[in-house]
C-alpha cells in the first residue's frame, strides 16, 4: 500500500476510552486537567475551546469575535460558507482573493480586527507568509494549523479533528484568553485526546518530493500541468493536474491497487466537486477536475517512486482511451 494522501488520512493508532479520562463531577479530575494544561503549553497557548468544524461552528465563532473580519478565499469550505452567511446577516466582512499563481492577494489585506488565513492554501498547499501579513495589518490571525502545526505569528489556532484523526469529533481552537474558556464539562476531551495522538504521529516526509516530480515529468511530458509552483508549496506536498480526465476516476482506480491519492482537502475519496480553490485562481471547472494532491509521509525509494508513477500512467492512459 502506498499512502500518498497523508494529510487526508493521518496515522493514528486504534484508541480505547477508559474511566481515567472521563470527567466526573464529584472528583478532582486531576489527570484530565493536567492533560489539558500540558496540551496548551505544548502548542504555546493559554486557553482552548472545542467546537464543530462546520459552517454553523464557524458562524458562531465569528459572531463571538464582534469585530471587523477578513477571510482568505484559500481557507476551508466551512469557513467560506460561514463568512458569506455572516456577511448576509449584515456584518462587516471582506474577502482576500487568490491570484493566478495560487498566492493570496496581499494588496487586499487591510487593517481589521481578525483575519482568517492559514499558513498554506487549501488544496494546493501554497505557503502563505504570515509574518508579511503581520507587517501589513495589526489584525489577530486565525489559522488552521492542522497540516503544519505551525503556531508562529498565529493568535488563534485551529486544529481540525477530521483532518488530523479521520473522526468527526469536535475540533479545537487555541488562543490566549480571547474567548471565554469553556468549563471542563463542556469540553470534548475525547476529541482532544485523539488530536494529541495524531500530533504525536505527525511525521511528514519531504526527502523525495523533487525526485517524484522529476519522474512524473518524464513519464507524462505534455500531459501534466502544474497549477502552482511546487517550490512554493509545503515541502512534503505536490500538486498537479493530468490533462483530459476527471481526477476522481483516477483516484478510484488507483485505490483498487492500494495507491491512495486525493484531489484536495477533505476529498480523499475523490467524490467531491472540483477544487473551488483552483476556480478562485481563475481556472475553468473542467481544468479544476484534473487536479491531484499528494502529501508524503512514507519512506519511498527510487524503485517505489518509479513503480507508482508507472502505475498512475497506465491507469491514466486507460481512462483517456475509454473516454475517447
Amino acid at each position: 500500500m502506498y499512502k500518498l494522501n497523508f494529510l487526508q488520512n493521518p496515522n493514528i493508532n486504534s484508541f480505547e476510552l477508559t474511566n481515567e479520562i472521563a470527567l466526573e463531577p464529584l472528583k478532582s479530575n486531576i489527570l484530565v486537567e493536567d492533560f489539558l494544561k500540558n496540551f496548551k503549553e505544548e502548542l504555546k497557548f493559554k486557553s482552548l475551546n472545542t467546537f464543530l468544524f462546520t459552517k454553523d461552528g464557524f458562524l458562531s465563532l465569528m459572531l463571538k469575535l464582534r469585530g471587523t473580519i477578513q477571510v482568505s478565499l484559500g481557507e476551508s469550505q466551512a469557513i467560506i460558507e460561514a463568512a458569506y452567511e455572516y456577511k448576509n446577516l449584515g456584518f462587516d466582512i471582506d474577502f482576500i482573493s487568490i491570484n493566478r499563481d495560487g498566492q493570496i492577494n496581499y494588496d487586499e489585506i487591510k487593517q481589521s480586527d481578525y483575519i482568517f488565513v492559514s499558513s498554506y492554501i487549501m488544496d494546493t498547499y501554497i505557503k502563505i507568509d504570515l509574518n508579511r501579513i503581520k507587517n501589513i495589518s495589526n489584525a489577530k490571525i486565525i489559522s488552521n494549523i492542522s497540516s503544519t502545526l505551525e503556531t508562529k505569528f498565529v493568535d488563534i489556532a485551529i486544529l481540525d479533528s477530521y483532518k488530523l484523526t479521520g473522526f468527526s469529533f469536535s475540533s479545537v481552537i487555541l488562543h490566549n484568553n480571547i474567548f471565554e474558556e469553556q468549563y471542563s464539562g463542556s469540553i470534548d476531551t475525547t476529541a482532544i485526546y485523539l488530536i494529541k495522538k495524531s500530533i504525536d504521529n505527525f511525521k511528514p516526509n519531504s526527502s523525495y518530493k523533487n525526485e517524484f516530480k522529476s519522474i512524473l515529468n518524464k513519464e507524462f511530458e505534455d500531459n501534466i500541468y502544474y497549477f502552482v509552483n511546487s517550490d512554493n508549496t509545503l515541502p512534503f506536498t505536490l500538486h498537479f493536474g493530468l490533462k483530459g480526465i476527471k481526477a476522481r476516476e483516477l483516484i478510484r482506480t488507483l485505490s483498487l491497487g492500494n495507491i491512495f491519492v486525493t484531489n484536495g482537502e477533505g476529498c480523499s475519496l475523490g467524490l467531491s466537486k472540483p477544487s473551488r480553490i483552483l476556480q478562485e485562481m481563475g481556472y475553468k471547472e473542467f481544468e479544476s477536475r484534473w487536479a491531484l494532491s499528494l502529501s508524503f509521509c512514507e519512506q519511498l525509494n527510487s524503485e517505489d517512486i518509479i513503480k507508482i508513477v508507472k502505475t498512475i500512467s497506465k491507469k491514466y492512459r486507460q481512462i483517456r482511451a475509454l473516454n475517447d
